[in-house]
């Protein structure tokens, strides 16, 4: 959800160096940027941060958290960024957040939110944040896809279902059960149905969606180009679906726990069942895929 941010920056000039988990350096592959992957132990980011930038060099923090103000400062970074959890104090350039965030009634959405913030630090008019993601991806991670779906044995096209939605939302869980039922449907047509479990939830994916072909566990650049060449991605509201949404693959994403108006897939190709008050029903949820389908017949190869 940050990408319109990064490339408003990038575009002006800034000379960009990522900070964060693991994955991002699979995710932003197809860029310039390089990643410093942080570890979890303060003390270990900061030798980190310490290693690689000099002293007083500006950082963009895209959290809201104290603790990545603290960092930063203790790094002898410059941290700018929204004045929330009372680390106004630790911030050598600070913003406002957005009179629309507190909005209930129309809610800005979290690309929104870090594209005004990126805004303001560049500095001058923006133009208007673009209304679907284009994530570039690597071509090795892309080769890396058609060579995980040839050994999978599948040829043509196919639909990926994204399960699995880990931890949860104000103690409920974020994940809707009807995958199953979803799965055999699709394949009772004739479609073909492929699913690629994360880190540790081959399990959890294959009792989901038993039909389903279980593709590798793969890294999350692979995972983007699987999602990116598929007929239709089906997701949470998750990584998963927001990952889909970056590479502009046609997406049913569904809701039960969280609020789509601020945190939904930021897509035109997108469309969103259900809401923070509830999981849709099955036959909803079917309705939507059928429609996202007949939108988008197979091709004549297949």
């Amino acid at each position: 959800m940050a990408l319109p941010a990064l490339e408003l920056l990038a575009a002006r000039g800034s000379n960009l160096v990522l900070a964060g988990r693991l994955w991002a350096a699979d995710l932003f592959a197809g860029y310039p940027w390089p990643v410093l992957k942080l570890s979890k132990e303060r003390g270990a980011r900061l030798a980190e941060l310490r290693a690689h930038c000099r002293p007083g060099t500006p950082a963009l923090l895209l959290t809201n958290s104290f603790g990545s103000a603290l960092d930063f400062r203790l790094a002898s970074l410059r941290p700018a960024g929204y004045r929330t959890d009372a680390r106004r104090l630790l911030l050598a350039r600070s913003f406002p957040v957005p009179a629309r965030w507190r909005d209930d009634d129309a809610p800005m959405h979290m690309v929104e939110y870090y594209y005004e913030l990126a805004s303001a630090l560049a500095g001058g008019a923006a133009p208007p944040v673009p209304r679907d993601l284009s994530l570039r991806l690597a071509p090795a991670a892309v080769e890396r896809a058609r060579r995980s779906l040839h050994e999978a044995g599948i040829r043509g096209e196919y639909v990926m279902l994204c399960p699995v939605a880990v931890g949860l939302h104000k103690g409920k869980v974020k994940a809707w059960d009807g995958f199953g039922e979803l799965g055999a449907e699709l394949t009772g047509t004739g479609i073909r149905v492929a699913a690629c479990p994360g880190p540790g939830e081959r399990d959890a994916v294959r009792a989901a969606v038993p039909g389903a072909t279980l593709l590798p566990e793969t890294d999350v650049g692979t995972f983007a180009a699987l999602l990116a060449g598929s007929r239709l991605v089906v997701a949470n509201d998750s990584g998963s679906a927001h990952v889909a949404a970056a590479v502009g693959a046609p997406l049913v994403t569904l809701f039960g726990v969280t609020d789509a108006r601020r945190t939904g897939p930021w897509s035109t190709h997108a469309e969103r069942v259900g809401s923070a008050d509830g999981w849709p029903g099955f036959s909803e949820v079917a309705a939507a895929v059928r429609r996202q389908l007949a939108a988008r017949p197979p091709s004549p190869r297949q």
